[in-house]
């Protein structure tokens, strides 16, 4: 029978994860359990004990959760620190449970007040990448639903900004007339020469985006073509409101292979140096770090 010293918890909007861990190492994975977006407060425990069910759990075990689970709708608001910061601290948000054998601990977003922005869960992922890379300066650009740009000097998050390029992708392409030209399939040529003409001029996003339509409409344009387009003319978007961020910098890429392939890509055609890691593997080194600045 599994028998964690501790356990991470990664717990997001859909989904969540947990880690039976002894140190730094992983004992097991548990089944995963329903995120956020499904629960009301009281269910949270529950869900949790659901997903570590067969696992020998002693008393007061820690569990050290970053992700949503903090968040304002969440199983208890874990606030957040100002930058510039480190992204992890020692002080976490202790909740308390029913069941004895669980030692809570929730992890801090990071706010920024001037522009304002937040981020949590991406905090554990930086702290997972800078601790195996202690020297990085630089930008780290999580790419999704809501990227984030991020600027790192001597082991602090000194400053960033949050693009809502995934979820303008999601809406533009099933809730506008772009639904009727979007489909399945790729042409990198199309999504390259989309994210140079928004790099270049991104005030003229509305009119070209409304080309794709009109492309298909009158030529022979694909349903894959117009998806690349579509997503080369946001990324280069975001790419021109991000160039202080990434323009002579190198730039750490984590996220969705796919998805960070497509930011890869962009970024390497402008010169940029990029570093390709694995988003599952950073958050379980920052859970980590996590769990050792607790201990102290």
């Amino acid at each position: 029978m599994t028998k964690p010293d501790w356990i991470a918890v990664d717990w997001g909007t859909t989904h969540a994860r947990a880690w039976a861990m002894s140190g730094g190492d992983v004992l097991a994975e548990a089944p995963r359990g329903p995120g956020m977006g499904e629960l009301a407060r009281d269910a949270f425990e529950p869900a949790l004990l659901a997903m570590i069910d067969g696992w020998d759990i002693a008393p007061a075990t820690p569990v050290i959760a970053c992700g949503m689970v903090g968040a304002r709708q969440g199983w208890a608001e874990a606030g957040y620190r100002a930058v510039p910061a480190t992204p992890l601290a020692a002080g976490m948000t202790r909740v308390a449970c029913n069941d004895p054998r669980l030692d809570l601990r929730i992890v801090a977003g990071l706010s920024q007040a001037a522009p304002p922005d937040v981020m949590r869960g991406e905090e554990t992922q930086i702290a997972g990448f800078l601790s195996l890379n202690a020297d990085f300066d630089g930008a780290i650009c999580l790419p999704g639903s809501h990227s984030k740009w991020v600027q790192i000097s001597a082991g602090e998050v000194v400053s960033f900004r949050t693009m809502m390029t995934g979820e303008l992708y999601a809406a533009l392409s099933t809730h506008t007339v772009l639904r009727h030209s979007v489909g399945d399939g790729w042409d990198a040529d199309a999504f390259a020469q989309a994210v140079s003409a928004t790099l270049s001029r991104p005030e003229g996003l509305a009119a070209t985006l409304f080309s794709i339509r009109a492309s298909g409409l009158l030529g022979d344009q694909g349903p894959g073509q117009a998806a690349a387009r579509l997503s080369g003319l946001l990324i280069g978007a975001e790419l021109a409101a991000a160039k202080p961020y990434w323009l002579g910098l190198p730039v750490a890429l984590i996220g969705d292979a796919t998805l960070a392939g497509h930011y890869a890509t962009a970024l390497q055609t402008q010169g940029a140096h990029v570093i390709r890691t694995r988003a599952e593997t950073l958050t379980l080194h920052g859970l980590t770090a996590a769990y050792r600045l607790m201990k102290g």
